[in-house]
């Protein structure tokens, strides 16, 4: 068809076009690092969004923060967080997020590596009496099943974010829709793989020094194989005589993963003294 030929625009089809570009030109400018001033005065317009009936015509500063994060633009997250706190960390819109009990803000800084901006958005919630829950929200059930901020930081092997998350208030032994506590994910990273094993034992070691009682998905795996389990998690190696027996392993699987994890801190505490 040539282009004489083609049909034109109506006014609204153009308009519609007009918007799209508009926001496509706010998504790029906190992706090349603009000023905060130009990002505010862009995300302020009242031109965004292109629905026919859409109330809300311009980025919310929950909107704008999330691609902050995914653009690590440190400048304009902090700038969202210290002028609209609680606004910055509210649900997004639909367009980016169907669950509102989840912490999209989070997930995404953990999922990124952003662990600067996943620090400012921990102080700014541990500041907030009506955010002391958020650090354990379960993400979306479509995307993530279920999974907080704290059980992705595991899968995808973050120890920095895992100790952030933990220090900050985030539950060890929260599950996700599948019963799945965070140990329980890095437990079955450490039995399908040996890659990354470093990292998967300093997810291991945080999680256990902020646990008070060891409960997990898994535990009964541990108790039926513990020759298997001692193999996997090197156990053995550190743990006193009376769990090194069989029939001891079992019934003290928990204090000897809380002893594999102690000298591991304090061999790490010496090491860095010297």
């Amino acid at each position: 068809m040539s282009r004489s030929s083609r049909p034109s625009m109506t006014p609204a089809e153009d308009e519609c076009k007009q918007r799209q570009l508009l926001s496509f030109l706010f998504y790029q400018a906190v992706r090349d690092h603009k000023p905060v001033w130009m990002l505010e005065d862009m995300r302020t317009m009242e031109t965004f969004h292109w629905e026919e009936n859409a109330t809300q015509r311009s980025y919310t500063p929950s909107e704008a923060l999330l691609y902050a994060i995914v653009h690590d633009h440190q400048a304009y997250a902090q700038y969202l967080l210290s002028h609209f706190s609680d606004g910055a960390l509210a649900t997004p819109g639909e367009r980016f997020c169907c669950c509102p009990s989840s912490a999209p803000h989070l997930a995404m800084a953990v999922r990124y590596d952003r662990r600067d901006i996943l620090t400012l958005i921990l102080q700014v919630a541990h500041r907030l009496p009506a955010l002391r829950s958020y650090m354990n929200r379960s993400g979306c059930f479509h995307a993530e099943d279920g999974k907080t901020p704290l059980h992705l930081a595991c899968e995808l092997l973050r120890s920095e974010a895992v100790l952030l998350l933990l220090g900050s208030g985030a539950s060890p032994q929260a599950r996700d829709h599948n019963g799945m506590t965070p140990l329980d994910v890095i437990l079955e990273q450490l039995w399908d793989s040996k890659v990354n094993t470093g990292a998967k034992k300093l997810c291991l070691d945080s999680l256990l020094m902020f646990m008070p009682e060891v409960r997990f998905k898994m535990k009964s795996s541990l108790e039926k194989d513990p020759q298997c389990w001692s193999k996997v998690l090197d156990v053995i190696r550190g743990v006193p005589e009376e769990f090194k027996a069989r029939n001891h392993i079992a019934a003290g699987f928990e204090s000897a993963l809380f002893w594999w994890s102690t000298v591991n801190y304090i061999n790490y505490i010496y090491y860095n003294e010297q």
